[in-house]
């Protein structure tokens, strides 16, 4: 219904549109940010089940052992610190400073524990794992 006022009309179609618009942006861009923060590379999932394997005692050094005890892969403290903290900025895992020792020099270690997003990417994660295994023929992997 047009008004006896063609620019109140205007105005009307304008910000209808806009909001439509700016309404169709927000929703992509959360969608971009959820995808981008739940999608894990290896080693990031790697890390992020080691985290969760060491339940509350998961630091640099315990996580290097844990991976390397494990998987026999050389790791190197850098990169964990490096994954540890993409992690972080993903709200997948957080972190706290322990109490200071005499054993590290009065310094504080930084534990890191799994957070409910982090065990939900995680049961994504072997879901998707789970699926494609199931998919494989089983003539595929039978030894000949």
């Amino acid at each position: 219904m047009l008004t006896p006022f063609p620019i109140v009309d205007l105005l009307k179609t304008y910000l209808t549109t806009n909001v439509v618009y700016i309404n169709v942006i927000t929703t992509f861009d959360v969608n971009i940010h959820t995808m981008s923060q739940y999608h894990l590379g290896e080693f990031e999932e790697i890390v992020l089940l080691t985290v969760a394997i060491l339940n509350g005692e998961a630091y640099g050094v315990s996580i290097i052992s844990e991976i390397e005890g494990r998987l026999e892969r050389n790791v190197s403290l850098g990169a964990i610190q490096t994954v540890l903290k993409r992690l972080e900025d993903k709200e997948l895992v957080k972190s706290e400073f322990g109490e200071a020792t005499m054993v590290r020099g009065g310094k504080r270690k930084r534990f890191y524990k799994i957070t409910p997003g982090g065990k939900q990417v995680l049961r994504n994660a072997k879901e998707q794992r789970t699926s494609l295994w199931n998919a494989i023929p089983k003539s595929v992997l039978k030894l000949s």
